[in-house]
């Protein structure tokens, strides 16, 4: 417990500083480390790691998006999003060549099923992770802390109900820990705790109008989406056997054992605050 309070407390340290420096180079670094940590994980859940030259590829592609649209930043203050959409297509087709490459020049020793894992994970993790700079540059620092705030503080809620009225499990298969109250409890204090954020947020900015009946809506659905990232994250981890995806965090696992649930979360509350305009 003692290792679990001091990792979890350095993080939100880290956390807190990175958020402060928003609107530096400071989030796209983060971002773009996250992004390959949480990429090294899966590869090793996955047995793709052992594929040194397919791993390595796939994790400076995923890293390179983020920096990408940092240096654009850097050099063109107002970058143009049409010029950005081309550069990140000529990325993406450029990692698709390189991946049928190793195909057909490895197909000997590599396997199919490792190299379209790898292929998929690592667009799937880059695009949810890049919806946090999407969110930061389209909503600002709120936008993202509302992001977090959906994807992490279900589980809190969650942790309480089913400790205090826990009886009927969930899927005992895949995480026996949680139990369709703590679903609920989980659920409603997602809806409630985002409105409390929101308030707070009016309070220091006046004059912003928030729909607090929609927010606690979207709170609410992004505790199921996020569950349903912590689910498939666990059941990896099921098939491959092992408790934690790293050690990044002594006592907490990995960077994926932290972000399983952003990594739903993230694009559902970019969607959300696209269709709706929360804030």
């Amino acid at each position: 417990m003692k290792t679990r309070i001091i990792s979890a407390a350095v993080a939100i340290v880290i956390a807190a500083v990175v958020l402060l420096l928003h609107d530096t180079y400071v989030l796209n670094l983060a971002v773009a480390f996250l992004t390959g940590t949480a990429l090294f994980e899966l590869f090793g859940a996955a047995g793709v790691r052992k594929y040194k030259l397919l791993s390595v590829i796939s994790i400076v592609f995923a890293c390179s998006v983020p920096c990408v649209w940092l240096g654009a930043e850097i050099l063109f203050k107002n970058v143009d999003q049409n010029i950005m959409s081309y550069v990140i297509a000529v990325e993406i087709f450029a990692y698709i060549l390189v991946l049928l490459c190793l195909l057909l020049a490895y197909y000997k020793t590599v396997e199919f099923s490792k190299l379209f894992f790898a292929g998929f994970e690592t667009f799937f993790v880059t695009a949810a992770m890049s919806c946090l700079l999407i969110i930061h540059n389209a909503y600002g620092l709120i936008g993202v802390i509302f992001t977090l705030c959906a994807a992490w503080l279900a589980d809190s809620g969650a942790y309480f109900a089913g400790t205090f009225f826990g009886h009927h499990k969930l899927c005992p298969n895949i995480s026996p820990k949680k139990t369709v109250e703590g679903l609920i409890g989980g659920i409603i204090s997602n809806g409630i705790i985002l409105c409390i954020v929101a308030l707070v947020y009016r309070c220091i900015y006046k004059g912003v109008q928030i729909n607090y009946l929609l927010l606690f809506f979207v709170g609410c659905i992004a505790a199921v989406v996020g569950l349903i990232g912590d689910l498939s994250a666990s059941l990896i981890k099921r098939q491959a056997k092992i408790k934690d995806y790293g050690k990044i965090m002594p006592g907490h696992g990995g960077v994926m054992d932290r972000f399983d649930s952003v990594l739903l979360v993230a694009p559902f509350m970019l969607i959300s605050f696209w269709l709706f305009n929360i804030i």
